[in-house]
């Protein structure tokens, strides 16, 4: 592949496309015990069509907790704690483009839909593992460059340990 094919890797490239998803009408407690089990820090809430309706994450999760806390929860449905107004990308947006919006926002990962439908999620560390893979193929090789440097890192990174 040519340099300037690989450094237009898109979210489509390298996103996660076997989600765990959540409904907006389940309880909020399984979706609590659904992040544990799986590891994640979060989870897309789709409807029954597959459409993006919001995301449940960690963050959500400290709020059923203080609502438990210190009142009676008014629901026990993930539609009332959930991000309804997730920032997203489509499929089509480039690996740079992606790792600006991690860097200037608290997100820690990204619904990728095309026409609403959710299609896969791209996370920081989707974004770090597809900038290595770039780094370890980059045919960059100018003295000086820094993408030379971190591409010499990443090979001895690479590299058995004797």
């Amino acid at each position: 592949m040519t340099h300037t094919a690989k450094t237009q890797l898109t979210a489509r490239d390298f996103m996660t496309k076997k989600l765990v998803t959540l409904r907006p009408e389940m309880d909020v407690i399984r979706a609590v015990q659904l992040l544990l089990k799986n590891r994640i820090s979060g989870a897309p809430v789709v409807d029954t069509e597959g459409q993006l309706v919001g995301v449940f994450s960690e963050k959500c999760a400290m709020q059923v907790l203080l609502d438990a806390a210190y009142e009676q929860l008014p629901s026990n449905q993930i539609r009332l704690f959930m991000d309804s107004d997730p920032q997203t990308i489509d499929p089509d947006t480039q690996l740079l483009s992606i790792a600006q919006v991690f860097l200037l926002t608290e997100n820690r990962r990204l619904p990728v839909l095309e026409h609403g439908r959710l299609l896969g999620q791209v996370s920081r560390r989707d974004v770090m593992r597809a900038s290595l893979d770039l780094l370890k193929h980059s045919p960059i090789r100018d003295e000086g460059s820094s993408l030379l440097y971190l591409s010499a890192l990443v090979e001895r990174s690479d590299a058995p340990m004797a």
